[in-house]
């Protein structure tokens, strides 16, 4: 099938792509469209937001509770493990209730985890608070770019799939900025209110999304055709337009409805796969799997701690940095997403996944240094080398695997497939997530940092030829058109162009 949602490329030698045909003209981005995922990904703000603001709260946390190291570690990763629970139960809920419906279910659990955190009067208090914001969270890590990869035109779906992480960043950039302003209360109070502040936002965006349109497919899936048909022709930038998504969203069902009857769908995913719905079921655990293994989270909830061992030891500077750190990986997470649909997924998720290489390599050497001299002794220039090395890391994170991991993930399974293929690879990262949270410091208190950012390098190296061998292009396709590329066999070739 011919893309006439948006403009084709022609591929260039390099593989990156080429310029659009000079007969056709790009489409304008649909107001309306980018109106809807905006207000479905500012949910992801809350997980953000409590990545960022938990860096700089648990220092003050663990003073006042009097908390062990791996106390620490099992409140800092719980959130974590137990959004792995919403992100599982995401896919059933999401095509029982609805896309929109989920998204206010997300932000009403994790209101209430945030209310229970920032009351906390004990450790386990704090905990159970935590364990039920994090439901709320996997909810939102798999509906956000689900909801918002569906009502999107192919030419504009990497912006706007790519708003969670956007979102998520600039959440991150809430938390550094509250820690700092905070951080001159007592400490019995000020984690309490950076904590418990989020419910605020939890509760707006609940509200908001009641008024959202829900998404064509599901509404198609659920045989409520004037509604979808209503929806596209808003979503869409003509009635043409809308009419082919129209179509190619009940092709799609069409074809899983000719499947034997037997064949449900986590069946289909997990027991008996095609070795289409196999190839994609690969893409979709791996990029999620190395985008969690590569640390970005772990560094990002204790960069404290690593720079109080690179020699910074003032609470107020440790939470100072942390803003320099937010404010460079809000920049350029607006610089991939604004590009995203214009260079495609895999040479922007290339370039970022070598940036992180080069950064976590730099940054071994760099805290193993320091480790040769004594605290007070360390020299300064190595300590701004560490400071720039995170910064860069998270930046280049930024660039490639932290928005392109939503979009890819949302737009490469099949119709039929989508909500659960979904569920279960944004499973997959809360579980890595949590895991590597977990074990962070210990690991890095047997090893050292330096050795931890040795491994994590490693790590790196390993994805940056999954993804250069493996994953396809998907920029300017349809989400319908996206299964034929998982279709063929023997052009991996041409399909990564």
């Amino acid at each position: 099938m011919e893309n006439t949602h948006g403009v084709e490329p022609v591929a260039g030698p390099g593989g990156g792509g080429g310029e659009p045909s000079i007969q056709e003209k790009k489409p304008r981005l649909n107001k309306y469209a980018f109106c809807c995922a905006l207000v479905a990904s500012t949910n992801s703000i809350l997980l953000g937001y409590d990545i960022g603001v938990m860096s700089g709260a648990i220092l003050y946390i663990k003073d006042h509770m009097k908390i062990s190291r791996v106390e620490e570690e099992v409140l800092v990763g719980s959130l974590n493990v137990c959004s792995l629970i919403g992100s599982f139960a995401a896919g059933s809920t999401s095509d029982a209730i609805g896309r929109r419906y989920t998204i206010v279910l997300s932000s009403a659990t994790f209101l209430i985890g945030a209310l229970l955190m920032g009351l906390a009067p004990s450790y386990p208090f704090l905990m159970a608070g935590r364990l039920i914001a994090g439901i709320g969270v996997g909810y939102s890590l798999m509906i956000a770019p689900l909801y918002s990869a569906e009502i999107s035109p192919a030419s504009s779906r990497g912006l706007l799939a790519s708003l969670s992480e956007v979102f998520i960043v600039l959440g991150i950039l809430l938390g550094y900025i509250f820690n700092y302003v905070l951080s001159g209360l007592p400490e019995h109070m000020n984690w309490r209110i950076m904590l418990g502040i989020a419910a605020i936002p939890a509760f707006f965006i609940g509200i908001c999304v009641i008024f959202m349109p829900e998404s064509p497919r599901w509404l198609v899936m659920k045989g409520r055709q004037d509604e979808a048909k209503k929806a596209l022709g808003k979503v869409s930038s003509s009635p043409e337009e809308a009419q082919l998504r129209h179509d190619e969203i009940l092709k799609d069902l069409e074809d899983a409805s000719s499947r034997p009857k037997g064949m449900r769908v986590w069946k289909e995913i997990l027991w008996k796969p095609t070795p289409q719905v196999r190839r994609i079921l690969v893409c979709a655990l791996g990029i999620n799997f190395f985008m969690q293994a590569s640390g970005n989270d772990a560094v990002i909830y204790y960069t404290p701690e690593v720079f109080k061992s690179a020699g910074i030891h003032h609470k107020k500077q440790l939470v100072g940095i942390t803003v320099i750190m937010g404010l460079t990986k809000t920049a350029f997470v607006l610089v991939s997403a604004l590009f995203l649909d214009h260079y495609g997924r895999r040479l922007l998720l290339l370039i970022g996944t070598g940036g992180m290489i080069v950064a976590l390599g730099g940054l071994g050497l760099g805290s193993k240094f320091l480790e040769n001299h004594e605290a007070g002794h360390k020299p300064q220039w190595a300590i701004v080398i560490c400071v720039m090395c995170v910064c860069t890391f998270v930046s280049f994170f930024s660039i490639g695997l932290g928005p392109i991991t939503w979009v890819y993930t949302s737009e490469i399974f099949p119709t039929r497939l989508r909500a659960q293929g979904n569920s279960l690879a944004i499973s997959v990262n809360r579980l890595v997530s949590g895991t590597v949270a977990m074990t962070f410091l210990s690991i890095s208190h047997a090893i050292s940092f330096g050795g931890m950012f040795f491994i994590l390098c490693g790590i790196m190296v390993v994805a940056f030829a999954f993804f250069y061998f493996v994953l396809p292009e998907t920029k300017g396709k349809t989400l319908e058109e996206i299964g034929a590329l998982f279709e063929k066999e023997k052009d991996g070739d041409k399909n990564r162009q």
